[in-house]
């Protein structure tokens, strides 16, 4: 069964960046549309970040318009999460989920954390 693997969350100073990768298993990550979701303990998950397949469009919340930037590398069967200008509110745990449309997700990876801490 295919999964998504998250990796690249770490601690990082306000202002920084870092580049999150999402990469399929057992899959071919071309037919998904792919999102990048966040939560953080006792608050409701939240969508930040998506993008249809091949060359189509991408989506951000309004909290990190012009800060990130999702990609799909689908010859490496990789979608990646370019976050700049790191901000505290931004700390979460970031998660990576798959499906055939956008906001029906069925595939889910485990979660990286990020941490923007002085």
């Amino acid at each position: 069964q295919g999964q998504f693997v998250e990796s690249g969350g770490d601690l990082v100073q306000p202002g920084g960046s870092l580049r999150l990768s999402c990469v399929a298993s057992g899959f071919t990550l071309d037919y998904f549309v792919v999102a990048w979701f966040r939560q953080v303990p006792g608050k409701e998950r939240e969508g930040v970040s998506c993008i249809s397949r091949g060359d189509g469009p991408a989506y951000y919340a309004d909290s990190v318009k012009g800060r990130f930037t999702i990609s799909r590398d689908n010859a490496k069967n990789t979608v990646y999460l370019q976050m700049n200008s790191l901000k505290p509110e931004d700390t979460a745990v970031y998660y990576c989920a798959g499906g055939p449309h956008f906001g029906l997700y069925d595939s889910w990876g485990q979660g990286t954390q990020v941490t923007v801490s002085s």
